[in-house]
Formats: C-alpha cells, sequence, structure tokens
C-alpha cells in the first residue's frame, strides 16, 4: 500500500460498500455511544429480547409528563444499537403521550437504510420503550413500588 492509498480487494472491499450503502442518520445512530448507560433507579424501565437474541434495556427519567433523559444498554447487532440509538434520541425531551405515539416504523423512516432482514431490532427498541413507559404508568398509580424495583 502506498502511503495514503487503500488497497481494494475482496477482502475490504465490503467494508467500503458499508460505509457508501447507509444514511447518515444510519450511521451516526450505529457508532452513538453516548446514550449507551445504565440507570440505578428510573423512572420507568423496560427490557425485551428478541427472537434473534438481542436485548435492549431502557431507561426513562421524567419529571412531571415530560421525559428528561432516556438510555439503554443492550446485547446485540449495530442494527439493534441504531434503533435504540434513534428511540432514544426521538423520546428525549418529549412528553410521554408523544413517546407512546412512536412506531418501528418511525424508526425505520429515520434511519433509511435499515436492512429489510433487520427490521425486527425497531421493533426491539419501540418494545423495549413501551415497557418503560408501561412501568411509569404503573409507578404512577402505586409509587411505593419505585422503592423495591431491582433492575
Amino acid at each position: 500500500m502506498v502511503s495514503g492509498v487503500i488497497k481494494l480487494d475482496k477482502n475490504n472491499i465490503n467494508k467500503f460498500n458499508f460505509w457508501q450503502d447507509h444514511s447518515i442518520s444510519y450511521l451516526e445512530m450505529a457508532y452513538r455511544t453516548d446514550k449507551i448507560e445504565r440507570v440505578d433507579s428510573p423512572d420507568g424501565y423496560g427490557k425485551r429480547t428478541g427472537q434473534c437474541g438481542d436485548t435492549i434495556e431502557m431507561f426513562l427519567t421524567v419529571s412531571g409528563d415530560q421525559i428528561m433523559s432516556a438510555s439503554f444498554d443492550m446485547d446485540g447487532c449495530l442494527n439493534t444499537v441504531a434503533c435504540a440509538n434513534t428511540v432514544v434520541s426521538m423520546i428525549e425531551g418529549k412528553k410521554i403521550a408523544q413517546a407512546w405515539e412512536l412506531t418501528a416504523a418511525d424508526v425505520i423512516d429515520y434511519l433509511g437504510t435499515l436492512p429489510s432482514q433487520d427490521r425486527h431490532c425497531a421493533e426491539l427498541a419501540v418494545g423495549a420503550l413501551y415497557l418503560a413507559l408501561s412501568d411509569i404508568r404503573e409507578t404512577k398509580k402505586s409509587p411505593w413500588k419505585k422503592l423495591y424495583k431491582k433492575h
């Protein structure tokens, strides 16, 4: 390899196709790491495992009816990371009622280039969100339960 020039062969050509085959939105969400965080005492918690074995845990902190912060932890592929990051970025700062309106199709549309065989990753991320939102609803009905939660 000459300095500054990359020799393309069958071993590295797929790496370049990957970057060219995806939208900026997908790449940003797939490689974003600032929202991967476990929260000790969230107001809302949801954990979901998909058929593929990927798992997402969603953590929400609220004030009144507004989502102040959202984060996640996960064990899965790059597509799952992209979908979880997209969910978090789309709901943070929104009202809880607005977060309930988020769909897997919204996540897929935002990412633009999520492979069709991996669209279940968007459903997984939104499903974890819905579980966290349900947890908020249950905690508001019985606030004392938050003291006994362990995640």
